[in-house]
C-alpha cells in the first residue's frame, strides 16, 4: 500500500505537492509543512504524539512496472485538524521535551 501523499498541511492548509521537499509526516501519515512542524508543533504530531520525518517523493517515472506517481496518484482530499490551536499548543508543550523515540 502506498502513502496517501496528502495535498496540504493539516495545520496551516499550505499546499504540499507530491514533490514537495517541505512535507513532513508521522507514522500515521499525518501531514504538515516543515515550518509548522518546527515552529508550531515542535516536532509533536497533534494527532498521535509522534515525531515527524520528511515525506518521501514518489517517483514520477515508472522505473518498475506499476510503481510511479501516475500509477499511484496522490490524494486530493484536504485534511484539517480536529483540535483547536490552544489544544494543540498544550499537547505539544506537554511532551515536546521527550524525544520521539521515547514517546
Amino acid at each position: 500500500m502506498a502513502l496517501q501523499l496528502r495535498p496540504n498541511c493539516e495545520y496551516c492548509d499550505k499546499d504540499l505537492s507530491p514533490r514537495s521537499l517541505e512535507a513532513r509526516i508521522c507514522s500515521f501519515e499525518c501531514t504538515f509543512c516543515a515550518d509548522c512542524v518546527e515552529n508550531k508543533l515542535h516536532n509533536v504530531c497533534p494527532n498521535c504524539g509522534g515525531g515527524f520525518v520528511p515525506r518521501p517523493i514518489r517517483p514520477a517515472k515508472e522505473w518498475r512496472p506499476g510503481v510511479s506517481v501516475e500509477k499511484h496518484p496522490p490524494s486530493n482530499k484536504r485534511v484539517r485538524l480536529s483540535f483547536s490551536l490552544d489544544e494543540i499548543a498544550a499537547h505539544s508543550a506537554r511532551i515536546k521535551s521527550i524525544p520521539p523515540e521515547e514517546r
